[in-house]
């Protein structure tokens, strides 16, 4: 039987917050967060780990990924625009400016430039309703987003 290799840094650092981890209630999303915080993303690589280590299935894993909006499966751009789709924002323009930023930008939901600058996320409520179209860049919320706004915050990004 062939001597199985060492794991890579990146293995060992998966494995290290799994196990710092593990001993919460419901550990598995408290796991999600605390890798795409270090990676910027849930690595494919963890999907079998994490279901060892908590005895659940990959497809569990990968469930609970791919239902929540927060987790990537790839690692975003330097900045993450968040625009809100919920239906307050809607109401006031959301999707008019959404549609419009897109396209300036050459991506769908979830994309990211081709320089690497700049990823954009929907988001279903930024708490903001009464004063929507709200977007969020960088953790850092913004209400009455509007074209001047959106073109103002990527020249920033971009700079």
């Amino acid at each position: 039987m062939p001597a199985t290799p060492p794991p890579t840094a990146a293995e060992a650092e998966i494995r290290a917050i799994i196990a710092a981890h593990l001993a919460l209630e419901g550990p598995l999303l408290p796991i999600l967060h605390a890798l795409q915080d270090t990676f910027g993303h849930v690595p494919e690589a963890a999907v079998p780990l994490l279901a060892e280590a908590l005895n659940i299935t990959r497809a569990e894993v990968h469930g609970v990924v791919s239902f929540y909006h927060d987790f990537r499966r790839e690692p975003a751009g330097r900045h993450v625009l968040k625009i809100c789709r919920a239906e307050a924002c809607q109401a006031v323009g959301a999707n008019a400016l959404s549609e419009a930023t897109l396209k300036k930008l050459g991506v769908g939901w979830g994309g990211t430039t081709p320089d690497g600058a700049l990823t954009v996320e929907a988001v279903y409520c930024l708490g903001l309703c009464a004063c929507g179209p709200a977007a969020m860049i960088d953790g850092r919320v913004m209400g009455r987003v509007d074209g001047a706004r959106i073109d103002a915050l990527l020249a920033e990004v971009r700079a």
